[in-house]
């Protein structure tokens, strides 16, 4: 049963992706533009060369960070819309922290980056969690509100206090001994690609295969019940978005550390908000989210492209990314509504009932 549900999310999944580029491809028709072209220049800047596809991963690799962390954060029941900054949080706390020339071995200086950078996203998403299980306090507002904190914050640090010297609102660059290491010479892709992976899997153990990761999915799936079972839903809660804050954070630290080098204002290209989009693909499947990211790490890529070769605005790819949203979300929202007229209609038939009765 277990895996009838997983192949019909998959194929959901890719239906709702073909949909959003066949709508798409018309909306570009009307406005005059030829689909097949500008599809073809995606195609091209996402995998066309080496170099295409390295861009690809780069641009894939902190949407799996901000997948996973919503991913998580939804097996909870809890709706953590604060990837984004808890992504600056995570890189500012790595740039500060890898900037430092502490004259530690690489291995050491890289493994403090990248915890300063779990614990500050980290302790941003407990905020959240804390005002949900304490104060009851809407975590979708809460988290969202926690977005422009975290921004506005970190663009005041790299204005002021951590700004390097020049025009340019961005820290120093991090030490050599704190950058991950490339996986190749002659290419950005780093070591950062790896951890992604890497965390798939290990949240996807977490969740499936340990006794703290089964209060969690209990609790998401059902409150009454994970309490009636001795489950503490606060501490459960707190946990679940601070791991979650925790994944998003180390992607930001990876993005520093692995690319950028150092924090510049506003480094975050919509990463944490992608995130959601990226879990939404992948039916909330930690393993997926490794081949949504690439799917959308694509369309990234590919907008680069399209300044070269079209004169489609880059922004076109939004809306394509909406799409796939759009047409994800459809098939759960047409079987909320089903549920909902079946009871109402329950409703309706009983008091039909009663009237008669009287």
């Amino acid at each position: 049963m277990n895996r009838k549900i997983k192949v019909k999310n998959g194929m959901q999944a890719l239906v709702s992706l073909l949909m959003a580029f066949v709508v798409s491809g018309i909306l570009m028709a009307i406005c005059g533009y030829q689909p097949f072209l500008i599809f073809g220049a995606i195609i091209s800047g996402a995998f066309g060369s080496n170099s295409a596809i390295v861009q690809t991963m780069i641009q894939a690799t902190p949407l799996i960070f901000s997948g996973l962390a919503y991913i998580f954060a939804s097996k909870a029941g809890m709706f953590n819309l604060g990837m984004e900054g808890q992504i600056y949080m995570g890189g500012i706390a790595a740039a500060a922290i890898g900037g430092m020339n502490l004259g530690l071995p690489a291995p050491v200086h890289i493994g403090l980056t990248l915890c300063a950078g779990m614990i500050a996203g980290g302790l941003f998403g407990a905020l959240a969690g804390v005002m949900k299980a304490c104060f009851g306090a809407n975590e979708v507002i809460s988290t969202l509100m926690l977005n422009f904190v975290a921004i506005n914050l970190t663009s005041y640090l790299v204005n002021y206090p951590l700004k390097a010297p020049g025009p340019v609102a961005q820290t120093q660059n991090v030490m050599p001994s704190a950058m991950l290491p490339k996986l190749s010479a002659h290419s950005q892709l780093s070591a950062a690609i790896l951890l992604a992976v890497f965390t798939a899997f290990a949240v996807r153990y977490f969740l499936g295969r340990t006794a703290k990761g089964f209060d969690i999915t209990v609790t998401g799936s059902n409150r009454k019940a994970a309490q009636t079972a001795g489950v503490r839903i606060r501490r459960i809660l707190i946990l679940a978005m601070f791991v979650s804050g925790a994944i998003a954070g180390i992607g930001g630290a990876c993005h520093i550390t692995g690319v950028d080098r150092r924090f510049v204002d506003g480094f975050s290209a919509g990463y944490g908000f992608d995130g959601i989009a990226v879990a939404a693909l992948a039916s909330n499947r930690p393993l997926m989210v490794l081949v949504s990211s690439i799917i959308f790490g694509a369309l990234r890529a590919g907008a680069l492209r399209l300044n070269m070769t079209t004169n489609l605005p880059t922004d076109f790819i939004s809306v394509i990314q909406a799409l796939v949203v759009i047409f994800v979300a459809a098939p759960m929202l047409v079987e909320d509504l089903k549920s909902s007229g079946y009871k109402l209609a329950g409703r309706l038939t009983g008091r039909r009932k009663e009237a008669k009765e009287q």
